[in-house]
């Protein structure tokens, strides 16, 4: 392994690429460390710059996979990026199953475990709030100042073992017809809320005439009213003030039994953890996605669920998720869903490919094909056993796909709902979000933003652009951390109490 005094200027990822990636600022005139050659221009750090020469229309490659095409003659050493450089739409090969193998698991002996809360489903929280869902934006209101009573005033005094009272509350609920994708999908997700075994406790508010009745979510999920699932509507109970009140109490009904639930041992078989990436940048996909991929690897080998989602974020990295399909049906239905988002943004006039945004070509990434190659690393090497659709429930261990968009809080809000209960999250310019009840690690692709931003960052990932530390090791850092963290470890979103707005379900359809 390279020590950072040794380590060239450039990182060259594949024998195949045509441009390498600048660790830190090269000068022009100053060395690349790759083929003699010098940089001809200004390479930012995290960037592209050529190591051979590239014809205009040529293809431009990275991972040893085309990542975009060349607008312009780019010759060795030139500064690689969107003034010479542009997207294609290419045909894919895709190889259904060439790569599926059984998942190598260890055996039940050798498999680690973590601290987390039995429910009485058989699944485990790694987190043990009370949750307040909204069926309308209408009642948003009423739910805050509930949450807000709880979280200010003192009243979870001598309820150590309770995480706290989250709102979840929304835009929607109203407005839509029942029969449309959009209603399936608000009452899914916040069926799987319910379920989310995060949770000790739900309180369902309504307001009471709208379309989005918390009656049918209940039976459509398989939800029944109990000690630790109660429901009300504010012109049921006579206003605001008055809900306030039976909400309080409700859930001062429940804190005793809630908090007497104490932590126990348990199989990593409980464990699913959201894959996310947000603020990407040049060393996303060489760093800290990677070395999480090989933390996926880990927990599904001790017989864990690793979720990867954000589908417009793995368009044109596709091929390599069917070569991993467990059958041509897991490989076809992943193919439907990216066929679904061409329609779905031609029909609102968008394209794939509105993607990287303005902070990820600032960070070095050029074309969506050149994200979707490095955010699709954080699924490291196992066999994709299935794919879901956004908030369906996650019902089968090992590595796996959902459906969602690419916006963060989006894409986390659908995992959260099909049962994730630890989410891993990438980033490169810095993101900071949390999103109860699960709890977020954030890990750095890059040592200076990390220290830039200590106190935002539970883990750094830059030693692998140094030189300084395997993609391996790294990903063993974060799987411990995932346990940690299941185990009680407070994340530093958390310390920060994020979460509390994230909660954002996709909304498709037309608002009548």
């Amino acid at each position: 392994m390279l020590t950072s005094s040794l380590a060239p200027p450039v990182i060259h990822l594949n024998a195949a690429d045509n441009v390498a990636v600048a660790r830190s600022r090269v000068a022009v005139g100053a060395s690349l460390g790759h083929g003699g050659l010098v940089a001809a221009t200004d390479v930012p750090r995290g960037h592209k710059v050529a190591v051979a020469p590239i014809a205009a229309g040529q293809s431009v490659r990275k991972y040893g996979q085309v990542i975009g095409v060349a607008i312009a003659d780019i010759a060795p050493g030139e500064h690689v990026h969107l003034h010479n450089m542009d997207m294609r739409d290419g045909d894919l090969v895709h190889e259904f199953c060439a790569d599926a193998r059984p998942t190598p698991l260890l055996p039940e002996s050798e498999r680690r475990t973590f601290e987390g809360y039995a429910r009485e489903d058989g699944s485990a929280g790694t987190r043990n709030y009370i949750g307040i869902i909204t069926s309308v934006n209408c009642s948003a209101t009423v739910a805050r100042a509930v949450a807000d009573r709880f979280s200010r005033g003192g009243e979870l005094d001598g309820f150590g073992n309770v995480d706290g009272v989250v709102a979840l509350t929304h835009e929607g609920g109203c407005a839509l017809t029942t029969k449309g994708e959009g209603y399936d999908l608000l009452t899914r997700t916040l069926g799987g809320y319910a379920r989310n075994p995060n949770f000790g406790g739900i309180l369902m508010i309504g307001l009471g005439c709208e379309t989005n009745q918390i009656g049918p979510i209940l039976e459509r999920h398989g939800l029944e009213e109990g000690p630790f699932l109660r429901t009300m509507t504010i012109q049921r109970e006579g206003g605001t003030r008055r809900t306030i009140e039976a909400a309080s109490a409700a859930i001062r009904a429940m804190l005793p039994a809630v908090n007497a639930v104490a932590r126990t041992t348990q199989p990593l078989s409980k464990l699913k953890l959201a894959l996310q990436c947000g603020g990407s940048d040049g060393y996303s996909g060489i760093s800290a996605n990677p070395a999480l991929g090989h933390a996926a690897d880990l927990l599904v080998r001790h017989g864990g669920t690793a979720v990867l989602s954000e589908t417009p974020e793995i368009y044109g990295a596709e091929h390599l998720l069917t070569r991993r399909a467990t059958s041509p049906a897991v490989a076809g239905k992943l193919l439907d869903r990216i066929e679904w988002w061409r329609n779905y943004t031609a029909k609102n006039g968008a394209e794939l490919n509105n993607n990287p945004s303005h902070g990820n070509k600032a960070g070095g990434l050029t074309t969506i094909l050149e994200k979707s190659l490095g955010a699709v690393a954080k699924g490291g090497t196992m066999p994709l056993e299935a794919v879901f659709e956004y908030a369906e429930p996650i019902d089968r261990s090992g590595f796996v796909f959902m459906d969602t968009p690419g916006y963060d809080p989006v894409a986390v809000t659908g995992q959260v709902a099909g049962g994730c209960n630890v989410i891993c999250f990438t980033t490169g310019r810095g993101s900071v979000s949390g999103f109860k009840p699960a709890p977020c690690i954030k890990i750095s692709t890059n040592t200076e933003m990390y220290a830039h931003m200590e106190e935002d960052m539970d883990i750094d990932c830059g030693g692998i652009v140094a030189g300084e530390e395997t993609i391996e090791r790294a990903g063993e850092r974060i799987f411990e951390l995932v346990l940690a963290v299941a185990s009680g470890q407070r994340t530093l979103s958390e310390g920060f109490d994020y979460g509390n707005n994230e909660f954002v379900p996709w909304h498709i359809g037309a608002v009548t």
